[in-house]
């Protein structure tokens, strides 16, 4: 398994995703682009599209989304489990997107701001912003990626972005992926230069290797994509029993790992493992 990451085991730290949605006020503010990487094409091989250059996303400034100062908050989405599971997913759509009209202030302590869109591919019955709610609480998780001190996010509405999350029918992932040379076989999602592109299926219904809510798998997902983003690289299990690391590709299987959403411990350690070749 090579060398052991974590010096303790610890079992699965569910977040607790049922909750309240955050209130939110319009916060302005420039983007801070030092340090991001323009990343190689990256599919996952069950979990994980790139921006089509020809789609015209509507955006505009609306009701924002997240408290004044509300970094590092657990997060809260709009709907149960169960009331997303009931969400159809359709084979495929027509690869136009609408942006969430929802702006916030940054999350996390970092320097550095991420600013980025929340998109939902029309004719799906996904509201973008409850989906922008949820990835915005995701991404300002004490154990997600702002715990490094130096990443902060920035949900926008509008105007420069660093990246778009794009949640769409498998049949348009396969579309966007495939223009890079990405197989996602209608199953999985991928992220290609500043884009992310999540398949409605997995959004819906998870995964059977995924050992939690779908909203905690969906945690995962944003966490893994957001990863390459950051210029994060796969890893794998990094001892029996423990964590799985978010850059695993845990759709494959854990390999002797716990399922885990997240990249950091409670206590700030990084989950992670042998690098994958």
């Amino acid at each position: 398994m090579g060398k052991r990451v974590l010096a303790r085991r610890r079992p699965i730290v569910r977040a607790v995703l049922i909750g309240v949605c955050l209130t939110a006020v319009f916060v302005g503010g420039g983007a801070a682009l030092a340090g991001w990487p323009e990343s190689d094409p990256t599919a996952e091989a069950a979990e994980d599209p790139a921006e089509d250059a020809s789609e015209e996303a509507e955006s505009g400034a609306g009701e924002p989304t997240t408290a004044p100062g509300g970094s590092n908050v657990a997060p809260a989405p709009t709907a149960s489990p169960e009331a997303v599971r009931r969400i159809p997913v359709p084979d495929d759509g027509p690869g136009t997107f609408t942006t969430a009209r929802s702006a916030g202030s940054p999350v996390g302590s970092g320097d550095t701001v991420r600013r980025y869109r929340v998109q939902v591919e029309k004719g799906i019955e996904l509201s973008e912003r409850e989906a922008a709610v949820e990835i915005e609480t995701i991404l300002a998780h004490p154990r997600g990626w702002t715990s490094d001190g130096r990443n902060s996010f920035q949900l926008v509405a509008s105007g420069p972005s660093d990246f778009d999350v794009k949640i769409a029918t498998p049949g348009t992932v396969d579309r966007i992926c495939g223009a890079a040379g990405l197989l996602t076989r209608g199953e999985v999602n991928c992220t290609v230069g500043r884009t992310v592109v999540v398949n409605l299926k997995r959004w819906v219904l998870g995964s059977e290797q995924f050992d939690g809510p779908v909203t905690e798998y969906r945690a995962l997902i944003i966490n893994h994509e957001v990863g390459h983003r950051l210029g994060r690289g796969h890893v794998t299990c990094g001892g029996e029993g423990e964590p799985a690391p978010a850059m695993m590709q845990q759709i494959k299987g854990l390999h002797g790992c716990v399922a885990n959403a997240w990249p950091y411990e409670e206590n700030g350690t990084y989950i992670t493992g042998p690098a994958v070749p």
